[in-house]
C-alpha cells in the first residue's frame, strides 16, 4: 500500500508572511511618494503665494501720470509688452537714469510720487511693471521671468533712451532687489540701491518656515541668490533696511552689506518696518537721490583722473 508523503504547511505560511511584508513595503513606498508629491505641490504653491502678488490694472485705481512723464511700452524676450512711465528730469540735463524695480505687490500706480521726487532731484526715472502687473502683458511665475523683464527695461533705457551704462542707476525694493542685484551682477551700471533686500530664498524659507528640514529646500523653484551676486558687483552700493523688518529680517540686509564690495553704505532705519520709502517719504527719497548724485560725481571724477593719467 502506497503512502502519500505529508506536505508541511510551513512553506505556505512563510509565503503568506512574505506576501504580507511585500504589501506593507509597497504601501509604505506609495505613502512616501504621496507625501513627497503633496509636499512638493504644497511648498511650490506656498512659494508662489508669498513671492508674487500681481495687481492688474483696475480703472478704480488712481492711475495718474506723474509730472514730466510719458507712457511707454517695450517688449521682453518672450515678446510680451511691458508698460511703464518714463519721467524726465525736472532740471535737465539729467545726471543719469534710474530704473526702479518695485516689490512683489501693487503696480506703478502706487509709486508715481517716488518717480516725481527723483525727477525733481536731477534724474530721469523709468517706472515699469513686470509681466502680469498693471497694464503689462502675460503672467509672472518665477525669478527667470523677473530677470528677463529687468533686462528688457535696461535695454529700453540704453537703446531707446540712449543712456550710458555707467549712468544707469538700478534701484530695487523688496522683491525688486533680486531683479536689480541680478542685473547689476551681469551688466554695467553706475549705482545700485538695495532697499529692504533679501539675502537668498533659502534664508527667507528659514525665516518663514523655521521647522522645515533644510534638505527640503531644493523643492523651491526660486533661488534669489542676492548675497552671492552682490559680491560680483563693482559700483557704489547703498543698502537700506527697516529695523526691525517683520517681512524680510533686518539681518538679511546686514548680510548683503557684508558681502558687498566697497564703496558701500548701510542705512538702518528704526521703526520703518518693511516699507522704508513709505515710512521715510519724500525726505528719504531725496537722501537716496543725494547718494546717487554723489556716487555718480565721484565715479565721473575718478574716470577723468584716469584719462588724465593715461595722457
Amino acid at each position: 500500500m502506497k503512502t502519500t508523503p505529508s506536505i508541511s504547511r510551513f512553506p505556505k505560511s512563510l509565503n503568506r508572511r512574505r506576501f504580507s511584508v511585500r504589501k506593507i513595503f509597497v504601501a509604505l513606498f506609495l505613502v512616501v511618494i504621496l507625501f513627497i508629491l503633496c509636499a512638493f505641490i504644497g511648498l511650490r504653491w506656498f512659494e508662489f503665494y508669498v513671492t508674487f502678488h500681481p495687481q492688474r490694472f483696475d480703472s478704480k485705481q488712481n492711475w495718474v501720470l506723474p509730472k514730466n512723464a510719458k507712457e511707454i511700452w517695450f517688449s521682453n524676450k518672450d515678446n510680451l509688452r511691458l508698460h511703464g512711465w518714463f519721467i524726465t528730469s525736472a532740471s535737465p540735463p539729467a545726471s543719469g537714469t534710474v530704473i526702479y524695480f518695485h516689490g512683489n505687490g501693487g503696480n506703478i500706480s502706487n509709486i508715481g510720487w517716488l518717480g516725481e521726487t527723483l525727477s525733481s532731484n536731477g534724474l530721469n526715472v523709468l517706472l515699469f511693471d513686470y509681466r502680469g502687473y498693471g497694464h503689462s502683458e502675460g503672467d509672472i511665475s518665477n525669478e527667470d521671468d523677473l530677470y528677463a523683464d529687468a533686462d528688457a527695461a535696461y535695454d529700453y533705457v540704453q537703446s531707446v533712451k540712449g543712456e550710458l551704462p555707467n549712468r544707469i542707476i538700478l534701484y530695487g525694493q523688496s522683491l525688486g532687489t533680486a531683479a536689480a542685484t541680478d542685473l547689476a551682477s551681469r551688466r554695467e551700471c553706475g549705482v545700485l540701491i538695495v532697499e529692504s533686500g533679501l539675502s537668498s530664498a533659502d534664508d527667507m524659507t528659514a525665516a518663514l518656515l523655521p521647522s522645515l528640514p533644510r534638505f527640503m529646500y531644493w523643492i523651491a523653484r526660486n533661488r534669489f541668490e542676492n548675497e552671492k551676486k552682490i559680491g560680483m558687483i563693482h559700483c557704489p552700493v547703498l543698502l537700506t533696511h527697516g529695523d526691525p523688518d517683520d517681512r524680510i529680517p533686518t539681518g538679511q540686509g546686514q548680510k548683503l552689506y557684508a558681502a558687498a564690495n566697497e564703496p558701500k553704505m548701510l542705512w538702518l532705519i528704526p521703526g520703518a518696518g518693511h516699507n522704508v520709502f513709505g515710512f521715510g517719504g519724500k525726505q528719504y527719497i531725496e537722501q537716496v537721490a543725494d547718494f546717487i548724485q554723489t556716487a555718480l560725481s565721484s565715479r565721473k571724477g575718478h574716470s577723468e583722473s584716469q584719462l588724465l593719467g593715461d595722457n
